[in-house]
């Protein structure tokens, strides 16, 4: 999964993605301790795609949030001289 195809999707979009991910880890770590992954960097692509897409849900998030309130000016708050 590249950064580039998660940047498009809707944010509902990426809870359903998010959760296929979860699941795909969650058999992925059955598999590791039966003996029967035979992919096992697979694991580590899992892992980092969830972390992927947390990322950019958080960005979105975020980004919604300031469009919504003014963005506050940066001002001294020092004493007088």
């Amino acid at each position: 999964m590249k950064a580039e195809d998660v940047k498009t999707t809707t944010i509902d979009e990426l809870k359903k993605l998010l959760l296929d991910l979860k699941k795909k880890q969650f058999n992925l770590r059955f598999q590791r301790s039966q003996g029967q992954l035979e992919n096992t960097a697979e694991v580590r692509s899992v892992r980092r795609d969830i972390a992927r897409i947390k990322t950019f849900m958080a960005q979105k998030v975020s980004g919604e949030a300031g469009k919504k309130t003014p963005a506050k000016k940066a001002g001294k708050t020092g004493k007088a001289a």
